[in-house]
């Protein structure tokens, strides 16, 4: 016998009306809580429902990178066996790419995942108005609709999730065609012959690593001494030696002075007079926060320096009833975390229970192969004495399932506290680092000992053994 149970949630927030300036994960999660919650929700979107992390960035690289990772596995067929021939049975020496397809594909699956999301919202009842939302005081969100004409919105609480875009420079313009931003690289129909990656940070390694996967030239310039300055360093040192092993040119303590186009070539001068030629440069130079112009400080919403909108850590700005979330906040500029800056003010204006944010429980991944993925304390806080911990550091080379698969490149690491034995962080960097980092995510965030995640049954053999005997080695570190 079937039984239909509909589970049901206090309305928190009957009878309250949230607007919400933005449909990038920090807005539509946060108008799911709302809508479940009880409230009358509507969502101002002016760049396509699941904002930039859907239509330009998240989605949309990481389609392209799915391409590159299967481009890299192959690069490594003969070492397990496989042989490729042409069709008169002679040996096959090069896998090409069409880029065109290739990005005909991502747009595709971007436009239908943010299809989902629209649906999605609809069948929850949350109301979707297309245009750009402004503030008119704490309480009035004024939007001036994409179709014509303006519509004045009254509301109980706001929510700011407006995003961020591509930051850019007088001196290097980008045209769309041979000087390019992130989110522009998707037009490309013909594959460059010499792509310039100016930025070593996160979006920039992504881009240089998946292009050069592809098949494509790559020269990636850092204004740093090593790629990702911000990520733990050791995984940046095997990255690098891992790019510049598979040929990519790495210019470390270079800085972009300008990047020019003359015909089909760019050319990047370089702050000490070198300069760079190339068909096609992608500019990884951060984000600005989309705040301009929109009422925020005439209502009384605090901006830093950079233009972010400043919240506490249940997503509070300084104007009484208007939270933010996502990118816009600077926080921390992942969709995960956007999602749950959404999620926790609405919990917090709707009377839910709510925990306040916490970054030392969010996961990242640089999704270059390898990828690197991050939790909880890192390897410089302990460095600097700010964190009385230990650390194991067990290379995959070791694991058997990695020489299996042909891995070389790789490590896990885990930190704990000393005596109690506490995982308070972790760093993954091999093939699927972003799905190995979980059980050390569980770990932080459940403030398991090393002894607990050494004792939980491992597949023999995987790779995730590897997280199991790192744990194994740190047990007499941790019971002194």
């Amino acid at each position: 016998m079937r039984h239909n149970v509909r589970v049901t949630t206090p309305d928190f927030g009957q009878g309250q009306r949230v607007v919400i300036i933005g449909g990038g994960p920090g807005g539509y999660e946060a108008a799911l809580v709302a809508q479940q919650l009880g409230a009358r929700v509507t969502v101002v979107d002016s760049d396509g429902l699941g904002g930039s992390a859907v239509v330009t960035d998240c989605v949309p690289s990481k389609t392209l990178i799915a391409t590159a990772e299967l481009m890299t596995e192959f690069s490594g067929a003969p070492e397990l066996g496989v042989q490729f021939e042409d069709h008169e049975g002679d040996p096959a020496h090069q896998l090409t790419v069409d880029l065109a397809t290739v990005n005909a594909r991502v747009k595709r699956l971007a436009h239908d995942q943010s299809d989902d999301i629209g649906r999605r919202l609809a069948d929850e009842g949350v109301e979707v108005r297309h245009g750009r939302g402004r503030l008119e005081g704490a309480g009035v969100v004024v939007v001036d609709l994409a179709d014509g004409g303006s519509e004045r919105l009254e509301a109980d609480a706001v929510l700011l999730a407006t995003g961020a875009a591509p930051r850019t420079l007088p001196t290097a313009e980008p045209d769309g065609e041979r000087i390019l931003t992130w989110e522009q690289v998707y037009d490309l129909t013909e594959t460059p012959s010499h792509m310039v990656v100016v930025g070593s940070g996160v979006t920039g390694a992504e881009f240089a690593s998946a292009y050069m996967a592809l098949g494509i030239e790559v020269t990636l310039v850092s204004s740093r001494d090593r790629v990702l300055p911000g990520e733990d360093a050791d995984a940046a040192e095997v990255l690098e030696e891992v790019l510049t092993r598979r040929g990519m040119q790495v210019l470390s303590k270079s800085r972009m002075e300008s990047v020019t186009r003359e015909g089909d070539q760019v050319t990047v001068r370089l702050t000490d007079g070198r300069t760079v030629t190339g068909s096609h440069c992608l500019l990884a130079l951060g984000s600005i926060p989309k705040t301009a112009g929109i009422g925020l400080e005439e209502a009384g919403v605090e901006l830093d320096g950079g233009g972010f909108v400043k919240v506490d850590r249940v997503s509070r700005t300084s104007a009484r009833g208007v939270y933010a979330a996502g990118d816009c906040t600077g926080v921390l500029m992942l969709a995960s975390v956007a999602a749950m800056q959404g999620r926790i003010a609405m919990w917090h204006f709707l009377g839910d229970a709510v925990t306040p944010l916490d970054l030392g429980q969010v996961s990242s991944n640089v999704f270059t192969a390898p990828e690197i993925a991050t939790v909880g304390c890192s390897q410089r806080a302990v460095d600097a004495g700010e964190v009385p911990a230990e650390t194991v550091r067990l290379e995959l080379a070791g694991n058997p399932r990695a020489k299996m698969q042909g891995v070389r490149d790789g490590f896990v690491k885990l930190f704990a506290r000393r005596g109690t034995g506490i995982v308070i962080g972790g760093v993954v960097v091999g093939p699927r680092a972003s799905e190995l980092i979980h059980p050390i995510s569980i770990a932080v965030a459940e403030s398991l000992t090393v002894d607990q995640l050494a004792h939980v049954f491992t597949v023999y053999p995987s790779m995730s053994g590897s997280i199991a005997e790192a744990a194994r080695r740190m047990h007499h570190f941790t019971t002194r």
